[in-house]
């Protein structure tokens, strides 16, 4: 099994996942996170004095798949979060040794 989580722009949440419900992924943790890369932050006026905001706001979502499903999560959030421009985010993918359902005890496959 594998772990992905994307770094995304927030306003592409919805649409990842609608598009990641499609291919069959039923569950999915999100955050909302601060921080850059590239980008480096911007500037902004607020009540006429200039701020440099260096964190910019992106949402996190972790998914935990089988092996089998895992380029195609990766290609669906690829094509689905993409604008083109900068600050697009990240997709990082980990190995995950062993899940367990508090619930019910399942273990791997089945607990996800």
């Amino acid at each position: 099994m594998k772990k992905i989580e994307a770094i995304i722009k927030p306003f592409k949440l919805d649409d990842v996942r609608e598009a990641l419900a499609d291919v069959g992924i039923t569950g999915m943790t999100v955050s909302e996170v601060k921080g850059f890369g590239r980008q480096k932050g911007h500037t902004e006026l607020y009540r006429g004095a200039e701020y440099m905001v260096d964190f910019l706001p992106k949402v996190k979502l972790e998914i935990v798949v089988s092996d089998d499903v895992v380029d195609e999560c990766i290609d669906c959030i690829m094509q689905t979060a993409q604008t083109g421009k900068i600050g697009d985010g990240k997709i990082f993918v980990t190995e995950v040794e062993r899940v367990i359902r508090i619930r019910t005890g399942e273990e791997d496959d089945e607990a996800v």
